[in-house]
């Protein structure tokens, strides 16, 4: 749909319930999480998703992600999310996506992939110190010199067994590796069109994309 963004109620929302992250308070505002988060973000996980089919010429699975934490494993124990995450896996693969990140401070849009799984990444490791990981080293210094961000390292030491002078070694660090536009405020989900926006920026990342489905493909 042409033109079409976030309300602003939805950063009203996320800022209360940054405020109030209660169970008390959130289900005395289920009605405007309902009508301010959850409707709209299902609207836009369907339109994107066709977006990127079109765009990309390939079928993807859209996963909004719950509002409601984990709370198992963590230190943290308030209960919600103050965020909503959206991604965009492409049919076949499990790992791989377009990431959407709305916050109350601002949006964050992505891909890859946070993190291989072992016999993975065992030949990952392989494929950075070859040609093929030249080409990867070229992509993210192309992406990173127009304003993209990526992840950050996962060891601080090159693993062991693999030349620490070699002109691709900072990747060996990586044990799962993303790439991200970070936006200044909420202003780009608010107004606008959001879904070109999105559609425009992942087709920026498309390189890194291309490289890392080629790699699961031939893993």
């Amino acid at each position: 749909m042409a033109g079409w963004h976030f309300d602003p109620e939805i950063i009203v929302f996320l800022n209360d319930l940054k405020a109030n992250n209660t169970k008390d308070w959130f289900t005395e505002n289920k009605a405007r999480f309902t009508a301010d988060y959850k409707e709209p973000a299902d609207f836009f996980k369907n339109i994107m998703q066709h977006q990127l089919e079109d765009a990309f010429g390939e079928s993807y699975n859209a996963k909004i992600f719950r509002i409601y934490r984990d709370l198992r494993f963590s230190k943290d124990k308030t209960p919600y999310n103050t965020h909503l995450h959206i991604s965009f896996v492409p049919s076949g693969l499990k790992s791989l996506a377009w990431y959407f990140g709305l916050q109350a401070e601002n949006l964050v849009l992505g891909t890859g992939v946070f993190g291989f799984e072992k016999d993975r990444l065992n030949s990952f490791r392989e494929t950075i110190v070859s040609k093929k990981g030249d080409q990867l080293a070229d992509i993210l210094a192309d992406l990173q010199e127009n304003g993209f961000r990526i992840g950050k390292p996962d060891l601080k030491k090159i693993p062991r067994g693999f030349d620490a002078d070699h002109p691709n070694a900072y990747l060996l660090r990586y044990k799962g590796l993303t790439v991200w536009r970070d936006f200044a405020d909420t202003t780009p989900a608010t107004s606008g069109d959001l879904t070109a926006l999105c559609t425009e920026t992942y087709r920026e990342m498309k390189p890194f994309f291309d490289w890392m489905q080629s790699f699961y493909q031939s893993s």
